[in-house]
């Protein structure tokens, strides 16, 4: 394990620059979960995210010939605003290797801190690979995101704080490359040796947890989750020998309960928190870990930059799944006041169009006929049964679609 003192160290070179970012009870999760949850709120920290805590401690902690040289990092977003902000603090230059697909919020907020950026590779270990190459051919400083002690002991330092409360049972965290639950495990078994660490990894990007579950090095040959901070195809044996040494319990979810986590933490907590520092709460919202209940326990949401688009998508199926959306094919004869016949019955029920679209050309419609295809604001499963119902009642022939 990352020595107790390291972790002090750490602490110490980064508390001017971090936030103490909040720690706090989640009533709705907590009622939802059957336990007592409180949220550390990591996607509140500079940079939108955890990671500022080791990229700042290891940079600090580089001698000044090895600053000098300026510094190269491999990163699907977070780390890299977390290099980029240390570099930028110390003067010095940095290279980022991003993924092709890296979301716009994330590359943008990179080059905000003033590094550059290179997209290379589909994934991040591809990115990974290039960025090797790239730091011994420009002779820069590599800073891992995980395989490093001092960014590991900085990324320990959110056990600190959540060790503040002396009463937790458990802490819930992230799994990607495994630095984050490295660093916090080897706090939490220095200092409170009988609190459960849990690690919570995407279905996608199983190889660390297969590895956990085989207690050997696996790999997987691709990765695919929504949850692109902890999209890690390969298992590091650095992290996964601590993970070993210091983890109790790891699980995995699936990107559907990612996506309903997000949206939760969303409408129910006031935070936008994106897949990879959500996992936790959907593990406890699909109660994957029903030993828990009325236990205390620590969710780390370890980051918040979400992409938009995303975020986006994420919320419109969230509506159709929750019945606050409908979408109605509605076949109508084309002619005067059918249409508004239909928009009068679903007024009456109070249903509010927010699109329509008129279509009259299809092939599989007979001559004399339309379809409409209209989406709906509605109030839940009930109202929507009233909208079928009188549909129905006046001899509308519809489909649903979603």
């Amino acid at each position: 394990m990352i020595a107790l003192e390291k972790i002090y160290q750490a602490h110490e070179r980064i508390k001017d620059v971090i936030v103490d970012t909040p720690f706090s009870y989640a009533p709705h999760l907590s009622h939802a979960s059957g336990s007592e949850v409180y949220l550390k709120k990591e996607n509140l920290q500079n940079t939108g995210a955890f990671k500022l805590r080791g990229a700042f401690n290891k940079i600090a902690s580089l001698s000044e010939e090895e600053r000098s040289r300026g510094v190269v990092a491999a990163s699907a977003g977070n780390h890299a605003q977390g290099v980029a902000f240390s570099a930028r603090h110390f003067g010095i230059g940095a290279v980022i290797i991003m993924p092709e697909s890296t979301p716009l919020t994330k590359v943008s907020g990179v080059r905000h801190y003033g590094a550059e950026v290179i997209l290379a590779g589909s994934n991040y270990d591809e990115a990974y690979a290039y960025a090797t190459r790239f730091g011994k051919e420009h002779k820069l400083t590599f800073i891992h995101p995980f395989e490093d002690e001092e960014v590991i002991a900085g990324q320990g330092t959110v056990a600190l704080d959540i060790l503040k409360d002396d009463t937790i049972d458990a802490v819930i965290v992230p799994v990607g490359g495994g630095g984050l639950i490295s660093g916090i495990a080897s706090a939490v078994k220095a200092l409170k040796p009988e609190i459960e660490v849990i690690g919570v990894s995407a279905a996608g990007a199983p190889a660390l947890k297969n590895s956990f579950d085989a207690k050997q090095v696996l790999d997987t040959v691709s990765v695919r989750t929504i949850a692109d901070g902890i999209a890690v195809r390969d298992t590091s044996p650095v992290t996964l020998k601590l993970i070993l040494e210091g983890v109790d319990r790891f699980i995995s979810v699936d990107d559907e309960e990612i996506a309903s986590a997000i949206l939760f933490l969303l409408e129910k907590q006031k935070l936008v928190v994106e897949g990879a520092g959500a996992v936790g709460v959907a593990a406890m919202l699909h109660h994957k870990l029903p030993h828990l209940k009325d236990k205390k326990v620590a969710i780390v949401l370890s980051g918040g930059n979400m992409d938009v688009t995303l975020l986006s998508v994420i919320i419109e199926k969230g509506l159709i799944k929750s019945s606050r959306k409908m979408k109605l094919t509605v076949t109508l004869v084309d002619k005067p006041g059918s249409l508004m016949r239909l928009t009068q019955l679903l007024q009456q029920r109070n249903a509010n169009i927010v699109h329509i679209a008129y279509d009259r050309t299809s092939t599989d419609l007979d001559y004399g006929d339309a379809n409409v295809t209209i989406h709906l604001e509605t109030k839940g499963s009930e109202h929507q049964d009233e909208i079928r119902n009188i549909l129905n009642k006046d001899g509308f022939f519809f489909s649903e679609g979603h």
